[in-house]
């Protein structure tokens, strides 16, 4: 978690305000370089801003230079942001010639409209800004593309210039760097290099094939955590992937949550369906298929569930953000008084989880809700599962910090927030405590007293989502995935030909014990081989040549390019370890 001094730094850079003031700047740099262009929009964005224009021809890689440096010009003229209110008729003069900003007035209601200068130049802005240009730092453009106005491809089409700042060069050659080592771990990238994935327009969109490669990591995945599950007690289900939709009107889904539903598909005889965007439903509907006691309780369903959410195209990114989202879901079911501990209980394989895959930056985030009417449920059940959350939080020790607003529609829930090896954070698991569906389901346990009494229920998904979890621990690793989770942990090679049968009995030893060996016998030279294998990121190359036949040794290099001979029944067993332990190299 971050220390005092970065928050207090973050607190110092403000970045959405310096970089909504910096994409001021950049205008009034086109202004004075392009005096005919046409403005647009220049909003701050995730990671510095942009700031549409309409020219005469595109901005070819020697525009933006020059923009740049007559940007950081006027951050070193240090000219004050002033702020003014006119009225709708006098920014319509004001912005006379401008179409666009003109069309931004027209759809504003009367009254009072405020505008900033800095120097010469004056954009029809709400703010906030800085007080002065010196406070941007250091402006760096990017890049520039084409975009539509308003994002409608029937509209004008502009330049969009993409810039960003820091309070130092240095800062600004750090994050460059950064962002260098981002775009070479990108999962979409390393994706298709390392052949793990498919995004396929003839599928979809948000809707990734995962390739045998993929897989592998996927599974792994699944086997550990369905392990780790057993030893808790949890009951593998299994439910269908298309319901009626009777049953999300009873959950609350059709009321809460149908701008992320597929649309209904309706049969001959008129019934609709919908493909499922929760799993917790069909978990009820097992946890109500039979009369419960107070002794079954907690009873733990788990499921890895592929659900559906319409997420707009726009939205989508690679496997961080899909349609198709396979979770590694679980619905505990458990008497009130069992709550804390089954908390307790989630977050110990959500921490065990982090530690195996080396996450050791990570929040907590408790999410409540607000005053909004977009929650179900009355107001002492949600008092109930936050005191519950809250006194679970508190016995582990960990840090955490609370979020109004976050809470799902029907519970409050706790959320742990990743911070991978490039400072990215990541939603990843989540626990949600849900006094409100066994409710609306009318769920009941018979207690000690002999009398019917109202379950609570747990949602919880350690890993969130598989796909994003995968697309993520692809850049985490940078593709080097440790050995248990690597789709071929060893790949065998020749110095020739005459070598090949003592290879093939080696390789099928190694996968007797079920080590995921690649075998390659072409008739490349052993050069193109290693540097093949390197490509791949496979953990450890065997080569095989005379000396390691007579005197049963393998020659291994690993990713690092270390070389180290081994007795092959030694070597094995080195191996066989680090998968067992789940080490990371």
């Amino acid at each position: 978690m971050p220390s005092k001094s970065k928050e207090s730094k973050k607190q110092e850079f403000p970045k959405e305000t310096v970089w909504h003031s910096a994409s001021h700047v950049l205008a009034a740099a086109v202004k004075e370089l392009f005096p005919n262009a046409k403005f647009g929009i220049g909003p701050a964005i995730e990671e510095g801003f942009y700031y549409d224009f309409s020219v005469e021809k595109p901005f070819s890689p020697e525009d933006l230079q020059k923009i740049e440096k007559a940007a950081n010009k006027i951050i070193a003229r240090d000219e004050k942001f002033e702020r003014k209110e006119i009225s709708k008729n006098e920014a319509l003069q004001l912005f006379n010639g401008q179409k666009f900003k003109q069309e931004l007035i027209n759809e504003l209601e009367e009254g009072k409209i405020s505008i900033y200068a800095n120097g010469s130049f004056t954009d029809l802005c709400k703010g906030p800004h800085v007080e002065k240009a010196k406070d941007i730092g250091v402006l760096k453009v990017l890049k520039s593309s084409a975009a539509y106005w308003k994002g409608d491809q029937s509209r004008e089409s502009m330049q969009r210039i993409y810039g960003i700042s820091f309070p130092s060069q240095k800062e600004v050659d750090e994050w460059l760097a950064a962002k260098k080592d981002a775009e070479a771990r990108s999962h979409l990238k390393l994706g298709k290099e390392l052949k793990l994935f498919l995004m396929c327009g003839d599928v979809g969109g948000g809707l990734p094939i995962f390739t045998p490669h993929g897989t592998i990591i996927r599974e792994e995945l699944m086997k550990f955590l369905r392990e780790e599950q057993l030893k808790r007690g949890y009951l593998p289900v299994v439910t269908p992937h298309i319901t009626k939709g009777e049953l999300y009107k009873i959950s609350g889904h059709l009321e809460s949550y149908k701008d992320s539903m597929f649309p209904a598909m309706k049969t001959e005889d008129g019934e609709e369906y919908y493909l499922k965007p929760m799993n917790c439903p069909h978990h009820i509907q097992i946890y109500k298929s039979d009369l419960r006691s107070y002794k079954e309780l907690p009873l733990r369903y788990t499921e890895f569930g592929t659900v559906y959410r319409y997420e707009k195209s726009g939205e989508l990114t690679g496997l961080t953000r899909v349609r198709m989202i396979t979770q590694d879901d679980a619905h505990l079911f458990c008497r009130p008084d069992q709550v804390k501990q089954e908390i307790l209980g989630v977050i110990e394989i959500v921490l065990k989880i982090f530690k195996i895959l080396g996450f050791k930056e990570y929040s907590v985030r408790f999410g409540t809700k607000d005053s909004s009417d977009k929650y179900v449920g009355s107001d002492e059940l949600w008092k109930g599962a936050e005191k519950n959350i809250e006194e679970a939080l508190k016995e582990t020790g960990l840090k955490y910090y609370k979020a109004e607003g976050e809470a799902a529609f029907y519970g409050p829930k706790i959320d742990f927030v990743v911070k991978d090896v490039l400072a990215r954070e990541w939603q990843l698991g989540t626990i949600q405590v849900d006094y409100n569906l066994p409710e609306r389901f009318g769920l009941s346990y018979i207690g000690e007293d002999g009398k019917e009494h109202r379950p609570v229920m747990i949602h919880r998904a350690p890993f969130g989502s598989l796909e994003r979890f995968e697309g993520v621990l692809i850049e985490h690793f940078a593709g080097k995935f440790p050995l248990w989770l690597s789709p071929v942990q060893v790949k065998v090679i020749t110095v020739n030909d005459s070598f090949n049968s003592h290879a093939e009995v080696l390789a099928k030893e190694f996968k007797e014990k079920n080590v995921r060996v690649d075998l390659d016998l072409d008739n490349n030279t052993m050069g193109y081989k290693i540097r093949e294998a390197q490509l791949q990121k496979i953990p450890y190359v065997i080569v095989i040549g005379e000396r390691e036949v007579k005197e049963d040794t393998v020659t291994v290099r690993d990713r690092a390019g270390k070389q180290e001979t081994f007795k092959q029944a030694d070597f094995l067993a080195k191996i066989l370890k680090e998968i067992a332990e789940k080490a990371i190299n």
